[in-house]
């Protein structure tokens, strides 16, 4: 996918999230009570503001994360200063994600400010090389401000789902027949709606993983090809370590932010044989064999992050 079609992509699904939900919010204020409806919809918009400003501190508590300092690791400092000045963003906070999983991710708020995270199974588990590939693309979703648009979108679908339900609910209860059983209707009508919308978020969601993996490519010496290495590994690791985790739920909370989803390496590495995961590039080319199967393609429909085979193969053109 070209720069330009990756670019009118994220432009249009954008546009089409806030367009639809502008129209079918307008029209549902038309019908029924405009106090109400308003009220509603300022107090979710208002709660979810909230949690995104305190989402650091949600996220630093979960997953055990701390500050690495200059002394602690000063390569991996002089890696993140380095592409941060390649990306012409300021160097954001290096953290330590003290749980296995082998991932990385990028985070913040005007309160807390920009932040990324290493976890102790991706330090473990991928090269210095790869190591820096995934910062960069973590640098991507910062420089882009993927953190605030997901933001932004996923606010959307949970608005419609709180006003449909409280239309439901008064449409049960409420005092004339009629009147009730319309809001109901329409309560579950906007709760199909948000179900819409969210399909368009993950689309979205998906398309900047592609764009922060080009980031990379852009900003990191052989980006493209230690990226799609250290994807593959990361791949081939959580499904090896995914069998035994406790507390899988806890780990993948914010699996949105995560450079690939660790609920899906089992799907994504299905087929990759134990005498690959021996040698990287043979690893890499045994996914990028892989065919991209009818429930492959619905599966990823679902999914926040795009199919590691599809992704792998966008890296391979950009070589």
């Amino acid at each position: 996918m070209s720069i330009w079609k990756l670019r009118l992509s994220l432009v249009g699904t954008l546009g089409v999230i806030i367009g639809l939900s502008t129209l079918v919010f307008g029209v549902v204020l038309t019908l029924f009570s405009t106090f109400d409806l308003v009220t509603l919809g300022v107090l979710v918009v208002a709660f979810n503001i909230f949690q995104w400003l305190m989402s650091p501190y949600l996220i630093g508590a979960l997953y055990h994360t701390r500050e690495i300092s200059q002394v602690e690791n000063p390569k991996l400092h002089e890696v993140v200063e380095e592409l941060s000045r390649k990306s012409g963003i300021k160097k954001p906070k290096l953290m330590l994600a003290q749980i296995p999983i082998p991932n990385a991710f990028a985070y913040g708020s005007p309160v807390a400010g920009n932040r990324i995270a290493v976890t102790d199974g991706m330090l473990k588990t991928l090269n210095p090389g790869e190591v820096e590939a995934v910062i960069g693309h973590e640098l991507g979703h910062l420089k882009h401000r993927d953190v605030q648009v997901m933001m932004f979108v996923s606010l959307l679908p949970a608005l419609f789902t709180y006003v449909g339900y409280s239309l439901m609910l008064s449409g049960s209860y409420g005092r004339q027949r009629n009147q009730g059983s319309g809001g109901a209707a329409v309560g579950i009508a906007l709760m199909a709606f948000s179900y819409v919308l969210t399909i368009f978020t993950l689309y979205l969601s998906r398309t900047r993983e592609y764009y922060a993996d080009r980031h990379s490519a852009s900003t990191v010496e052989g980006g493209s090809q230690k990226l799609s290495t250290g994807l593959a590994k990361i791949v081939q690791a959580s499904k090896s370590m995914g069998r035994n985790r406790k507390g899988k739920q806890s780990l993948t909370s914010f699996k949105a932010l995560f450079i690939t989803d660790p609920d899906r390496a089992e799907i994504d590495s299905i087929s990759i044989s134990a005498a690959a995961s021996s040698n990287d590039q043979a690893l890499v080319q045994e996914i990028l064999s892989k065919g991209v199967t009818m429930p492959d393609r619905i599966a990823e429909v679902f999914s926040t992050h795009p199919n590691i085979v599809k992704r792998l193969k966008a890296l391979s053109e950009l070589d």
